[in-house]
């Protein structure tokens, strides 16, 4: 039996009752794929991800080692290569891409749906079929000569892909990067883009070679030319593909760039984590300056901005099957009487989910794993709004804005929440069993804490929050958001359910506000040189801040939810029949659940807020003060 545990209940719930998808699937940009066909193919997709070989390499993946030869060939565990052999077979590779390439043309927030499914039934699998969504950044890019030598191979064959940054002695500091790109040839005819030879050690790099499975792997790597300016503004992005690309589409020679070392870690073993070495064995490493324009650091971004968001979607569903996984265990599991008759040593035993503090730990994660995937699912609804304005629009760019806003919050907070709650809340229902190999959850604990580090650690995801997504518009794409959450605090009636929780919505949001407003004030003061070491007020606290605001927007959209499943229930009660092929007391169920998850939200974790606020407003420095001695 498969360890993966979906929700495609909400998932639909998110995407039709609340998100209304219903209205714009089917048209537009969308056209070609309506309701019931993505209906269709989020049932098939998730069969596959919980019933194929794809679930089924979930433990070999992670028990069996991969192998690196002599020559920098990556070989993988047979059940992995097969789950992925079997994606690639049945064409799941092709649903979120382009039909410019060949894909199924679906909306980005149906493309996160598939993300999500297949994070779930396997985590590691998931980070291998990157190739063809580099090709729709060569594809979005590049030269009409990239495009056809190496973006639509890179899906009909297909063949692998990375993204090159990080470096040895730069990590996070992408700009620190030294490997050096070196000019040998203009633009030709075949328009592939100038060619240069690239030279240095690029670390970390994920899903870097898999052979036999791809015949080829094209590397998106970052360098900087000759003469160009210091910091992330002086490199470029080339094409460097393991095998040079002849005209006629056949493999040529081999590249000089190799996988020179596996990285032993701690989760996520089957996935190749590499360092990759480019020029240092005698032969040229080739690369194509992407677009023929040195413009790196923008075209990369829009790798690191997918790469987020797909970070931040397999954290929330991993957290989601572990928290299934939870509770179908806690309903089976009986020991220790009900709290009423614990004196009693004749009380009949009971399901652990009977337990008070198992109930809360199992509340715990349903609304963390359901307002995560309502932030991931209201995310990708606004990609959809901007995919709707056309580019180029002034409303494209609006909308492009929102999400930038947004993308911190889901990588950020969905990788640490999860994480945190799938070691002390999720492994602790199972109690000793969650600590062995006999359930999956050890390994879910193992694959996620990567999440965290991924892309860009959750400091610098609040940096980037407070600096490059608040800072930079002068805060009017936040006030939008805010505006937002405001009105809907505003939006009850007479009789309503929700009163006490749009009230604790409101009092959050403005103790939020009241955060920002003191690292801004510290941030502000900092230009000063008398006053510069106020910055490290504001840093001390930009962490708390982004946890902050994701749990207010989570509130919101957790609250949003509440009101249509308390519509729908009430209907319910009153004869309304349920949508077809549906029980009527599973609904009531579902959406009884809806409502409690939201109010317990509400109560029990939007009040953090006010004491990050409180610790924020109190901050004297003295932490930055203390010689490293002391620490």
């Amino acid at each position: 039996m498969s360890h993966y545990r979906s929700n495609l209940r909400d998932v639909d719930f998110n995407l039709f009752e609340v998100l209304g998808a219903d209205a714009y699937y089917g048209t537009g940009p969308f056209a070609s794929v309506d309701v019931d066909q993505a209906r269709m193919l989020m049932g098939e997709f998730e069969r596959f991800c919980r019933e194929s070989a794809w679930a089924e390499s979930f433990v070999p993946a992670d028990r069996e080692e991969l192998h690196l030869s002599p020559e920098g060939d990556v070989t993988l565990p047979p059940a992995l290569e097969e789950g992925l052999r079997a994606y690639y077979e049945a064409g799941w590779h092709l649903l979120p891409l382009p039909e410019s390439l060949g894909g199924y043309g679906a909306a980005p927030s149906l493309r996160w749906v598939a993300s999500e499914l297949a994070a779930g039934g396997n985590a590691t699998a998931s980070l291998w079929p990157i190739g063809p969504l580099m090709a729709g950044i060569i594809d979005a890019v590049g030269t009409k000569g990239q495009r056809e030598r190496f973006a639509l191979p890179m899906v009909e064959h297909p063949w692998g892909g990375t993204m090159v940054l990080t470096e040895p002695d730069a990590g996070s500091d992408v700009g620190a990067g030294t490997t050096r790109a070196v000019r040998v040839a203009d633009n030709g005819a075949e328009d592939l883009g100038s060619v240069y030879h690239l030279t240095g050690i690029k670390r970390f790099i994920t899903s870097a070679d898999a052979t036999p499975l791809h015949a080829n792997t094209v590397h998106l790597a970052l360098a900087r030319p000759e003469g160009a300016g210091p910091g992330t503004k002086g490199l470029s992005l080339f094409i460097v593909p393991k095998y040079l690309v002849e005209a006629d589409g056949s493999l040529g020679a081999r590249n000089g760039v190799r996988v020179s070392n596996l990285e032993h870690k701690m989760g996520i073993r089957g996935s190749a984590t590499c360092e990759l070495s480019l020029g240092q064995d005698g032969t040229p490493c080739v690369g194509y300056l992407v677009g023929d324009v040195h413009d790196g650091i923008r075209q990369m971004f829009m790798v690191i901005e997918y790469a987020r968001m797909m970070v931040g979607t397999k954290a929330m569903s991993t957290l989601s099957t572990g928290y299934l996984n939870a509770l179908e265990y806690a309903k089976l599991r009986q020991q220790g009487a009900d709290l009423t008759r614990s004196a009693d040593k004749t009380a009949p035993r009971v399901p652990i989910v009977q337990h008070p503090d198992v109930r809360r730990m199992l509340m715990e994660q349903k609304s963390h794993a359901e307002g995560m995937r309502a932030l991931v699912m209201y995310t990708g609804w606004v990609q959809d709004m901007a995919a709707l304005a056309g580019e180029g629009s002034e409303d494209h760019a609006t909308w492009l804005r929102r999400e930038d806003l947004l993308l911190p919050l889901v990588k950020g907070y969905c990788s640490e929440k999860a994480y945190e709650l799938l070691g002390s809340m999720t492994l602790q229902t199972f109690g000793g069993s969650g600590y062995t190999q006999d359930y999956p959850i050890e390994q879910y604990v193992r694959d996620a804490k990567i999440d965290t580090l991924y892309e860009g650690t959750t400091a610098i995801q609040a940096l980037d929050l407070l600096f490059r997504k608040i800072v930079r518009d002068q805060g009017a794409t936040l006030t939008w958001l805010s505006d937002q959450v405001r009105e809907f605090v505003k939006a009850g009636d007479g009789d309503d359910p929700l009163e006490a929780e749009r009230a604790l919505l409101g009092e959050a949001l403005e103790e939020a506000q009241q955060h920002l407003g003191t690292l801004l004030t510290h941030a502000m003061a900092s230009m000063q040189e008398a006053e510069r070491e106020r910055i490290h007020l504001a840093g001390l606290h930009t962490t708390a801040f982004l946890f902050s605001l994701a749990e207010v927007v989570i509130a919101w959209l957790l609250l949003r939810q509440a009101e249509v499943a308390g519509t729908r229930h009430a209907a319910l009660e009153d004869g309304a029949e349920p949508a077809a092929g549906r029980d009527r007391a599973a609904e009531l169920a579902f959406y009884a659940g809806k409502v409690a998850t939201a109010r317990w939200f509400a109560r029990n974790v939007l009040p953090k807020v006010a004491t990050r606020r409180g610790v924020a407003a109190q901050e004297d420095g003295a932490l930055m003060a203390l010689a490293v001695e002391s620490l």
